[in-house]
């Protein structure tokens, strides 16, 4: 059996075949090319950054600043429940939510704050006019302050809600039930005002419109009741002119009983429900809140917006990158130009061509027009 053995390689046949089949523009760039790409164009590297900074910086400058203000508050737990004292104060330590109010919930005022009659209500309401000048008393409506316009005055209302409910941001911490209502505007004065009056209406609106549906209702019982308790007492009476003698006759002095018995209940029942009414009428007019307000709104003193430090340093890192692909593209270039290899000839060679067929087919079309 016959062994193969590989010829014999020239060493310096070898180094002429690498020296033809691959070029150093073909090799991976090391950390150390890589530096020097960076150093040989370090003021492209340096200064696009720079440059990108504060062409950016310059340009925040046009752009109006924005004021945010902040109100929190805390809304008023009421316990509803009709479990014993005990059973409650053991599910409030368990943390479990029985007895309190779906109303209550932080959740549930952060969705009112943004529901479409609390905004419209703000928007149309008066504020001093922050466009005019120093120490101007005149007040306007918050829609023509945000110079809002629509086809008809409906369609403006609602083009003021939508620009209204961007403004407005609403956080609730879950853990301490605090809600932090913010708004955005152009001016810090407007901006705190806005907050603080949405809160103070969303205060008197919740406020008045549970006082009111439980006054309607305890108004709709009381009138049950009344009739209900008449129809008890016309029996009553009924009873009295039919049966003269009743007190002789067992079954009637049971059955005079049954109607005296009913006649109590409806008392009972109609007495009830009629101090729940004037409750009810009371509360409704009342100032009682039904939300604590922690931290009113106040005029901020510095924008939130534009953040210019912090659009400053992302267009410099943007810059920079850009320079450094420019960088290693630009010495990337000089590499293949400089090792001539076959791609980049025939590259160079075919664009050449293209561009003297258009010279030649441009200079035909001259010609031909003359």
């Amino acid at each position: 059996m016959s062994t193969l053995i590989p010829d014999a390689v020239d060493p310096g046949a070898q180094g002429d075949a690498l020296s033809r089949g691959a070029s150093p523009a073909d090799e991976g760039i090391s950390l150390l090319g890589a530096l020097n790409a960076l150093l040989r164009r370090w003021r492209l590297v340096v200064g696009l950054p720079i440059l990108t900074a504060v062409v950016t910086a310059l340009l925040s400058f046009a752009v109006r600043p924005t004021y945010t203000a902040t109100a929190t508050f805390v809304p008023e737990a009421r316990n509803q429940s009709r479990l014993p004292s005990g059973v409650a104060g053991l599910a409030g330590q368990l943390g479990l939510p029985i007895g309190l109010e779906p109303s209550q919930s932080p959740r549930f005022y952060a969705d009112v704050v943004r529901s479409r009659a609390l905004l419209e209500r703000v928007l149309l309401s008066n504020y001093p006019d922050p466009r005019g000048r120093e120490g101007a008393t005149d007040s306007t409506m918050l829609l023509r302050i945000l110079e809002t316009k629509g086809r008809t005055r409906a369609d403006t209302l609602a083009r003021g809600v939508k620009e209204l409910n961007r403004l407005v941001s609403v956080r609730v911490d879950d853990q301490t039930n605090i809600v932090r209502v913010s708004v955005d505007a152009h001016y810090p004065v407007l901006a705190a005002a806005v907050a603080n009056r949405l809160v103070a209406y969303l205060n008197t609106q919740h406020r008045q419109s549970q006082a009111r549906e439980r006054r309607k209702f305890t108004e709709q019982r009381v009138a049950a009741a009344d009739s209900e308790l008449r129809r008890a007492e016309d029996a009553v009476k009924t009873f009295y002119e039919r049966n003269r003698g009743w007190q002789q006759a067992p079954e009637l002095v049971f059955e005079e009983a049954r109607l005296r018995r009913q006649v109590d209940i409806g008392k009972e029942v109609y007495l009830t429900v009629k101090r729940e009414y004037e409750t009810a009428r009371i509360e409704e007019v009342n100032d009682t809140p039904v939300i604590t307000v922690i931290d009113p709104a106040v005029p901020p003193q510095e924008p939130s917006k534009p953040k210019r430090t912090l659009m400053a340093l992302l267009a410099m890192v943007l810059g920079g990158t850009v320079a450094a692909f420019w960088a290693f593209w630009a010495e990337h270039l000089d590499r293949v130009g400089r090792d001539e290899d076959t791609e980049y000839r025939e590259f160079r060679n075919l664009l050449h061509g293209v561009r003297r067929q258009v010279l030649q087919r441009l200079s035909a079309i001259i010609r031909s027009r003359r």
